[in-house]
Protein backbone atom coordinates (compact mmCIF):
# COMPACT_ATOMS: atom_id res chain seq x y z
CA UNK A 1 0.00 0.00 0.00
CA UNK A 2 2.95 2.56 1.01
CA UNK A 3 4.56 1.92 -2.53
CA UNK A 4 0.88 2.43 -4.26
CA UNK A 5 0.81 5.97 -2.74
CA UNK A 6 4.19 6.75 -3.73
CA UNK A 7 3.57 5.78 -7.35
CA UNK A 8 -0.17 7.32 -7.31
CA UNK A 9 2.39 11.16 -5.92
CA UNK A 10 4.44 10.55 -8.79
CA UNK A 11 1.79 9.80 -11.15
CA UNK A 12 -0.07 12.89 -10.64
CA UNK A 13 2.22 15.73 -10.87
CA UNK A 14 -0.69 18.71 -11.54
CA UNK A 15 -1.72 17.29 -7.91
CA UNK A 16 1.64 17.74 -6.33
CA UNK A 17 1.66 21.00 -7.63
CA UNK A 18 -1.14 22.02 -5.71
CA UNK A 19 -0.22 20.20 -2.66
CA UNK A 20 3.21 22.15 -3.35
CA UNK A 21 1.51 25.15 -2.81
CA UNK A 22 -0.14 24.70 0.17
CA UNK A 23 2.98 24.51 2.09
CA UNK A 24 4.32 27.14 0.25
CA UNK A 25 6.69 25.68 -1.68
CA UNK A 26 8.19 24.87 -5.29
CA UNK A 27 6.80 21.86 -6.99
CA UNK A 28 10.32 20.93 -7.60
CA UNK A 29 10.83 20.12 -4.04
CA UNK A 30 8.09 17.63 -3.47
CA UNK A 31 8.41 15.99 -6.79
CA UNK A 32 11.46 14.64 -5.87
CA UNK A 33 10.66 14.25 -2.09
CA UNK A 34 7.78 11.33 -3.73
CA UNK A 35 10.73 10.10 -6.16
CA UNK A 36 13.57 9.94 -3.85
CA UNK A 37 10.98 7.90 -1.77
CA UNK A 38 9.62 5.42 -4.80
CA UNK A 39 13.90 5.23 -5.79
CA UNK A 40 14.03 3.45 -2.50
CA UNK A 41 11.32 0.88 -2.90
CA UNK A 42 12.83 -1.34 -5.21
CA UNK A 43 12.05 -4.65 -4.29
CA UNK A 44 9.08 -4.48 -6.08
CA UNK A 45 8.22 -1.23 -8.20
CA UNK A 46 7.69 -1.25 -11.86
CA UNK A 47 11.43 0.67 -12.06
CA UNK A 48 13.14 -2.44 -11.72
CA UNK A 49 14.76 -4.88 -8.93
CA UNK A 50 18.28 -6.55 -8.10
CA UNK A 51 18.13 -9.80 -8.01
CA UNK A 52 18.41 -11.80 -3.98
CA UNK A 53 21.74 -12.12 -4.38
CA UNK A 54 22.12 -7.78 -3.30
CA UNK A 55 22.42 -7.63 0.52
CA UNK A 56 20.30 -5.37 2.81
CA UNK A 57 22.77 -2.59 3.88
CA UNK A 58 22.04 -0.84 7.12
CA UNK A 59 22.09 2.95 7.93
CA UNK A 60 25.27 4.10 9.52
CA UNK A 61 24.98 7.77 11.76
CA UNK A 62 28.12 10.45 11.35
CA UNK A 63 29.58 9.70 15.02
CA UNK A 64 31.49 12.94 14.22
CA UNK A 65 28.61 14.91 13.47
CA UNK A 66 28.38 17.26 16.40
CA UNK A 67 31.75 17.74 17.23
CA UNK A 68 31.85 19.03 13.23
CA UNK A 69 28.11 20.69 13.57
CA UNK A 70 26.96 18.58 10.52
CA UNK A 71 22.97 18.12 10.79
CA UNK A 72 20.16 17.44 8.85
CA UNK A 73 17.22 20.20 8.68
CA UNK A 74 16.15 19.22 11.52
CA UNK A 75 18.94 18.91 13.77
CA UNK A 76 19.44 15.32 13.07
CA UNK A 77 22.39 13.15 12.59
CA UNK A 78 22.94 12.38 9.09
CA UNK A 79 23.90 9.55 7.41
CA UNK A 80 25.02 6.93 4.75
CA UNK A 81 24.45 2.97 3.51
CA UNK A 82 28.34 1.27 3.33
CA UNK A 83 28.65 -2.21 1.53
CA UNK A 84 32.69 -3.24 1.74
CA UNK A 85 34.12 -4.50 -1.30
CA UNK A 86 35.70 -7.15 -1.19
CA UNK A 87 38.44 -9.07 -3.99
CA UNK A 88 40.28 -6.98 -6.43
CA UNK A 89 37.79 -4.57 -5.29
CA UNK A 90 38.20 -4.00 -1.89
CA UNK A 91 40.47 -0.82 -2.49
CA UNK A 92 37.94 0.45 -4.80
CA UNK A 93 35.33 2.94 -4.03
CA UNK A 94 31.92 4.30 -5.82
CA UNK A 95 29.95 6.39 -3.82
CA UNK A 96 26.15 7.29 -4.84
CA UNK A 97 24.75 10.77 -3.35
CA UNK A 98 21.03 10.52 -3.55
CA UNK A 99 18.61 13.08 -5.52
CA UNK A 100 15.75 14.68 -3.71
CA UNK A 101 15.17 18.49 -4.99
CA UNK A 102 15.90 20.88 -3.41
CA UNK A 103 14.10 23.84 -0.57
CA UNK A 104 13.83 27.77 -1.65
CA UNK A 105 11.69 29.07 1.23
CA UNK A 106 11.30 28.38 5.00
CA UNK A 107 7.75 27.20 4.79
CA UNK A 108 9.49 23.83 2.43
CA UNK A 109 12.44 23.39 4.39
CA UNK A 110 10.65 23.02 7.13
CA UNK A 111 8.21 21.10 5.54
CA UNK A 112 11.35 18.78 4.71
CA UNK A 113 11.82 18.89 8.10
CA UNK A 114 9.21 16.28 8.64
CA UNK A 115 10.51 13.68 5.56
CA UNK A 116 13.40 11.45 4.72
CA UNK A 117 14.69 14.73 2.75
CA UNK A 118 15.40 16.85 5.95
CA UNK A 119 15.73 14.38 8.64
CA UNK A 120 17.05 10.70 9.14
CA UNK A 121 14.32 10.14 12.02
CA UNK A 122 12.58 8.95 8.88
CA UNK A 123 14.90 7.16 7.10
CA UNK A 124 14.13 3.54 6.21
CA UNK A 125 16.69 0.88 7.03
CA UNK A 126 18.11 -1.45 5.54
CA UNK A 127 18.03 -0.89 2.26
CA UNK A 128 18.86 -2.74 -1.10
CA UNK A 129 21.56 -1.56 -3.75
CA UNK A 130 21.06 -1.97 -7.43
CA UNK A 131 22.20 -0.53 -10.27
CA UNK A 132 25.67 1.11 -10.06
CA UNK A 133 25.87 0.12 -6.35
CA UNK A 134 24.66 -3.61 -7.26
CA UNK A 135 26.94 -6.40 -6.14
CA UNK A 136 26.10 -8.50 -9.29
CA UNK A 137 28.53 -8.95 -11.68
CA UNK A 138 25.66 -9.31 -14.20
CA UNK A 139 24.21 -6.23 -13.25
CA UNK A 140 27.27 -4.43 -12.66
CA UNK A 141 30.44 -5.22 -14.47
CA UNK A 142 32.92 -2.87 -13.77
CA UNK A 143 32.01 -2.24 -9.85
CA UNK A 144 30.49 -5.25 -8.59
CA UNK A 145 33.20 -5.72 -6.14
CA UNK A 146 33.91 -2.36 -5.03
CA UNK A 147 33.49 -0.74 -1.59
CA UNK A 148 29.45 1.03 -2.06
CA UNK A 149 28.56 4.42 -0.32
CA UNK A 150 24.57 5.62 -0.73
CA UNK A 151 24.95 8.99 0.86
CA UNK A 152 21.58 9.85 2.31
CA UNK A 153 20.31 13.31 1.45
CA UNK A 154 18.60 15.50 4.30
CA UNK A 155 19.89 18.95 3.85
CA UNK A 156 17.67 20.33 0.74
CA UNK A 157 20.79 22.24 -1.03
CA UNK A 158 22.89 19.81 -2.48
CA UNK A 159 25.22 19.62 -0.04
CA UNK A 160 26.39 23.14 -0.31
CA UNK A 161 24.46 25.45 2.21
CA UNK A 162 26.20 27.04 5.21
CA UNK A 163 25.29 28.16 8.95
CA UNK A 164 25.62 31.61 8.66
CA UNK A 165 22.18 31.76 6.62
CA UNK A 166 20.26 29.85 9.04
CA UNK A 167 18.23 32.48 11.36
CA UNK A 168 15.41 33.19 8.86
CA UNK A 169 12.05 34.71 9.70
CA UNK A 170 12.55 33.00 13.66
CA UNK A 171 12.17 29.38 12.53
CA UNK A 172 15.14 27.48 13.11
CA UNK A 173 16.81 25.55 10.37
CA UNK A 174 19.90 23.74 10.22
CA UNK A 175 21.60 24.98 6.36
CA UNK A 176 24.60 22.27 7.47
CA UNK A 177 25.42 20.72 3.68
CA UNK A 178 28.54 22.16 3.62
CA UNK A 179 29.40 21.04 6.56
CA UNK A 180 27.68 17.71 6.43
CA UNK A 181 30.04 16.92 3.28
CA UNK A 182 33.08 17.57 5.41
CA UNK A 183 32.11 15.52 7.75
CA UNK A 184 31.33 12.28 5.80
CA UNK A 185 34.61 12.47 3.48
CA UNK A 186 35.85 12.55 7.63
CA UNK A 187 34.58 9.76 8.15
CA UNK A 188 34.69 7.40 5.29
CA UNK A 189 38.42 8.40 5.01
CA UNK A 190 39.06 6.50 8.58
CA UNK A 191 36.90 3.82 7.23
CA UNK A 192 38.74 2.68 4.18
CA UNK A 193 38.58 5.61 1.98
CA UNK A 194 42.47 6.84 2.65
CA UNK A 195 43.46 4.03 0.45
CA UNK A 196 41.63 3.95 -1.95
CA UNK A 197 43.53 2.85 -5.43
CA UNK A 198 40.38 3.93 -7.17
CA UNK A 199 37.43 5.83 -6.62
CA UNK A 200 34.30 7.18 -8.60
CA UNK A 201 31.96 9.70 -7.06
CA UNK A 202 28.28 9.58 -8.30
CA UNK A 203 24.75 10.85 -7.71
CA UNK A 204 21.04 11.15 -9.05
CA UNK A 205 19.80 14.68 -10.05
CA UNK A 206 19.78 17.08 -7.04
CA UNK A 207 22.73 14.45 -5.81
CA UNK A 208 24.54 14.76 -9.12
CA UNK A 209 24.52 18.27 -9.05
CA UNK A 210 26.18 17.64 -5.62
CA UNK A 211 28.45 15.60 -7.19
CA UNK A 212 29.97 18.42 -9.78
CA UNK A 213 30.05 20.95 -7.21
CA UNK A 214 32.39 18.56 -4.76
CA UNK A 215 33.85 16.79 -7.42
CA UNK A 216 37.61 18.32 -7.39
CA UNK A 217 37.12 18.54 -3.49
CA UNK A 218 36.66 14.92 -3.42
CA UNK A 219 39.78 14.27 -5.88
CA UNK A 220 41.95 16.73 -3.53
CA UNK A 221 41.28 14.22 -0.14
CA UNK A 222 42.53 11.44 -2.88
CA UNK A 223 45.53 12.30 -4.07
CA UNK A 224 46.59 9.16 -4.56
CA UNK A 225 43.82 7.62 -5.91
CA UNK A 226 42.34 7.25 -9.87
CA UNK A 227 39.33 9.63 -9.32
CA UNK A 228 36.59 10.51 -11.19
CA UNK A 229 33.13 11.77 -11.02
CA UNK A 230 29.81 10.78 -12.48
CA UNK A 231 26.62 13.29 -12.73
CA UNK A 232 23.51 11.56 -13.50
CA UNK A 233 20.48 13.45 -14.33
CA UNK A 234 22.06 16.75 -12.76
CA UNK A 235 22.86 18.80 -15.87
CA UNK A 236 19.72 21.34 -15.00
CA UNK A 237 19.73 23.66 -17.76
CA UNK A 238 19.04 27.40 -17.34
CA UNK A 239 16.27 28.10 -19.74
CA UNK A 240 12.98 29.79 -19.98
CA UNK A 241 9.66 27.90 -19.45
CA UNK A 242 6.63 27.69 -22.33
CA UNK A 243 5.56 31.37 -21.04
CA UNK A 244 8.68 32.82 -21.57
CA UNK A 245 9.72 33.26 -17.33
CA UNK A 246 12.97 32.29 -15.79
CA UNK A 247 11.56 30.09 -13.63
CA UNK A 248 14.40 27.72 -12.52
CA UNK A 249 16.78 30.89 -12.16
CA UNK A 250 14.08 32.41 -9.90
CA UNK A 251 14.32 29.31 -7.91
CA UNK A 252 17.63 28.39 -7.69
CA UNK A 253 18.16 32.07 -6.82
CA UNK A 254 15.87 31.82 -3.64
CA UNK A 255 17.59 28.33 -2.71
CA UNK A 256 20.96 29.88 -3.11
CA UNK A 257 20.54 33.02 -1.05
CA UNK A 258 18.65 30.86 1.73
CA UNK A 259 21.02 28.43 2.41
CA UNK A 260 24.29 30.40 1.93
CA UNK A 261 25.36 28.23 -0.91
CA UNK A 262 27.71 30.80 -2.60
CA UNK A 263 30.52 30.43 -0.27
CA UNK A 264 30.17 26.77 -1.66
CA UNK A 265 30.34 27.81 -5.72
CA UNK A 266 33.27 27.64 -7.44
CA UNK A 267 35.45 31.03 -6.86
CA UNK A 268 36.04 31.88 -10.35
CA UNK A 269 32.03 31.65 -11.65
CA UNK A 270 30.74 34.01 -8.74
CA UNK A 271 33.68 36.25 -9.55
CA UNK A 272 32.06 36.36 -12.83
CA UNK A 273 28.10 36.74 -12.54
CA UNK A 274 25.30 36.61 -9.76
CA UNK A 275 26.13 33.51 -7.16
CA UNK A 276 22.63 31.06 -8.15
CA UNK A 277 23.46 31.45 -11.81
CA UNK A 278 26.74 29.12 -10.53
CA UNK A 279 24.04 26.53 -9.32
CA UNK A 280 23.87 25.56 -12.91
CA UNK A 281 26.40 23.03 -13.93
CA UNK A 282 26.71 24.69 -17.43
CA UNK A 283 28.35 27.65 -16.01
CA UNK A 284 31.52 25.49 -14.02
CA UNK A 285 31.76 22.44 -15.56
CA UNK A 286 34.24 23.73 -17.68
CA UNK A 287 36.30 24.74 -14.75
CA UNK A 288 35.89 21.18 -13.11
CA UNK A 289 39.90 19.72 -12.84
CA UNK A 290 38.35 16.09 -12.56
CA UNK A 291 37.25 14.08 -15.53
CA UNK A 292 33.48 13.87 -15.29
CA UNK A 293 31.23 11.51 -17.05
CA UNK A 294 27.27 13.33 -18.04
CA UNK A 295 24.58 10.60 -17.94
CA UNK A 296 21.60 12.34 -19.09
CA UNK A 297 18.34 11.95 -20.87
CA UNK A 298 17.66 14.59 -23.88
CA UNK A 299 14.26 14.53 -22.88
CA UNK A 300 14.43 14.74 -19.06
CA UNK A 301 11.44 14.37 -17.57
CA UNK A 302 11.67 16.36 -14.52
CA UNK A 303 13.30 19.18 -16.49
CA UNK A 304 10.42 19.17 -19.17
CA UNK A 305 7.99 19.00 -16.33
CA UNK A 306 9.38 21.29 -14.05
CA UNK A 307 12.03 24.10 -15.64
CA UNK A 308 10.15 23.80 -19.36
CA UNK A 309 6.76 23.23 -18.66
CA UNK A 310 5.78 24.20 -15.03
CA UNK A 311 1.96 24.36 -14.43
CA UNK A 312 2.24 28.27 -14.11
CA UNK A 313 3.45 27.88 -17.56
CA UNK A 314 0.11 26.34 -18.67
CA UNK A 315 -2.68 27.63 -17.04
CA UNK A 316 -5.03 25.89 -19.68
CA UNK A 317 -3.56 22.57 -19.14
CA UNK A 318 -2.88 22.05 -23.19
CA UNK A 319 0.38 19.81 -21.94
CA UNK A 320 -1.16 18.12 -19.32
CA UNK A 321 -1.12 14.73 -21.54
CA UNK A 322 1.75 15.08 -23.25
CA UNK A 323 3.80 15.51 -19.75
CA UNK A 324 2.35 12.42 -18.57
CA UNK A 325 3.73 10.00 -21.87
CA UNK A 326 5.71 11.53 -24.33
CA UNK A 327 3.86 9.63 -26.91
CA UNK A 328 0.64 11.51 -26.41
CA UNK A 329 2.67 14.69 -27.37
CA UNK A 330 1.56 16.67 -30.24
CA UNK A 331 4.10 16.70 -33.31
CA UNK A 332 4.03 20.63 -32.79
CA UNK A 333 4.56 19.79 -28.83
CA UNK A 334 7.23 17.18 -29.72
CA UNK A 335 9.19 19.94 -32.17
CA UNK A 336 8.96 22.46 -28.71
CA UNK A 337 11.09 19.28 -27.12
CA UNK A 338 13.25 18.87 -29.84
CA UNK A 339 14.37 22.59 -29.39
CA UNK A 340 14.77 22.34 -25.69
CA UNK A 341 17.10 19.22 -26.78
CA UNK A 342 19.14 21.44 -28.96
CA UNK A 343 19.83 23.79 -25.81
CA UNK A 344 21.11 20.95 -24.12
CA UNK A 345 23.50 19.59 -27.04
CA UNK A 346 24.39 23.31 -27.01
CA UNK A 347 25.40 23.60 -23.64
CA UNK A 348 27.73 20.55 -23.34
CA UNK A 349 29.48 21.52 -26.94
CA UNK A 350 32.02 23.10 -24.81
CA UNK A 351 32.28 20.26 -22.65
CA UNK A 352 32.32 17.36 -24.80
CA UNK A 353 35.48 18.74 -26.46
CA UNK A 354 37.40 18.60 -23.41
CA UNK A 355 39.98 16.02 -22.37
CA UNK A 356 38.93 12.76 -20.43
CA UNK A 357 35.24 14.05 -20.50
CA UNK A 358 32.57 11.55 -21.56
CA UNK A 359 28.66 11.52 -21.87
CA UNK A 360 25.94 9.37 -23.00
CA UNK A 361 23.00 11.57 -23.77
CA UNK A 362 20.25 9.07 -24.80
CA UNK A 363 16.90 10.19 -26.51
CA UNK A 364 14.72 8.78 -23.06
CA UNK A 365 11.62 10.55 -21.01
CA UNK A 366 12.84 9.68 -17.68
CA UNK A 367 15.19 10.82 -15.05
CA UNK A 368 17.81 9.02 -13.14
CA UNK A 369 19.14 6.10 -14.84
CA UNK A 370 22.28 4.89 -12.86
CA UNK A 371 20.73 3.74 -9.60
CA UNK A 372 18.04 1.40 -11.34
CA UNK A 373 18.97 -2.15 -13.00
CA UNK A 374 16.55 -1.62 -15.90
CA UNK A 375 18.22 1.43 -17.10
CA UNK A 376 21.94 0.71 -15.76
CA UNK A 377 23.08 -2.54 -17.27
CA UNK A 378 20.02 -5.28 -18.28
CA UNK A 379 19.13 -7.16 -21.17
CA UNK A 380 16.10 -4.02 -22.07
CA UNK A 381 18.51 -1.19 -20.93
CA UNK A 382 18.87 1.74 -23.02
CA UNK A 383 21.61 1.95 -25.65
CA UNK A 384 23.19 4.10 -27.75
CA UNK A 385 26.00 2.30 -30.58
CA UNK A 386 24.77 -1.16 -29.08
CA UNK A 387 26.24 0.06 -25.41
CA UNK A 388 23.92 0.30 -22.00
CA UNK A 389 24.81 3.13 -19.65
CA UNK A 390 27.12 0.81 -17.62
CA UNK A 391 29.33 -0.02 -20.34
CA UNK A 392 29.98 3.53 -21.64
CA UNK A 393 30.73 4.54 -17.79
CA UNK A 394 33.37 1.94 -17.87
CA UNK A 395 35.04 2.53 -21.05
CA UNK A 396 35.72 5.68 -19.67
CA UNK A 397 36.18 5.01 -16.55
CA UNK A 398 38.90 2.68 -17.35
CA UNK A 399 39.90 4.29 -20.45
CA UNK A 400 39.10 1.17 -22.75
CA UNK A 401 37.46 2.94 -25.87
CA UNK A 402 39.09 5.81 -28.03
CA UNK A 403 35.88 7.74 -27.79
CA UNK A 404 33.58 8.35 -24.71
CA UNK A 405 30.72 10.24 -26.35
CA UNK A 406 27.20 8.80 -26.97
CA UNK A 407 25.10 11.41 -28.00
CA UNK A 408 21.35 9.95 -28.98
CA UNK A 409 19.55 10.60 -32.22
CA UNK A 410 16.47 12.97 -31.63
CA UNK A 411 13.40 11.40 -30.20
CA UNK A 412 11.85 8.93 -31.47
CA UNK A 413 14.44 7.22 -32.98
CA UNK A 414 15.70 5.04 -29.69
CA UNK A 415 13.55 1.67 -29.57
CA UNK A 416 15.51 0.64 -26.56
CA UNK A 417 14.46 3.42 -24.08
CA UNK A 418 12.76 3.03 -21.15
CA UNK A 419 10.56 6.04 -21.38
CA UNK A 420 8.35 7.02 -17.89
CA UNK A 421 4.77 6.72 -18.21
CA UNK A 422 2.70 8.62 -15.76
CA UNK A 423 -0.91 7.60 -16.29
CA UNK A 424 -0.32 4.18 -15.18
Amino acid sequence: MANQRIRDLIWRPNILAKRACTVAAAGFAVFLFALSFLSDSRTKTDLGSDQAATDLVPLTLLRNAHQKGAFCLDGSVPGYHFQKGFGSGSRNWVLHIEGGGWCNTVASCSYRQKTVLGSSNYVEHPIQFSGILSRDPLQNPDFFSWNKVKIRYCDGGSFAGNPESEFKNGTKLFFRGQLIWEALMDQLLSVGLSDARQALLSGCSAGALATLIHCDDFRNILPAADVKCLSDAGFFLNAKDIAGNRTIEAFYHEVVHLQGITESLKRDCVKKMEPSKCFFPQEFISSIKTPVFLVNPAYDFWQIQNILLPVASDPHGMWSKCKLNIKYCSPTQVEVLQGYRNLLLKALTEYHQTKDSGMFINSCYVHCQTWMTQTWHAPNSPRINNKTIAESVGDWYFNRAAKHIQIDCPYPCNPTCYNMDFTR
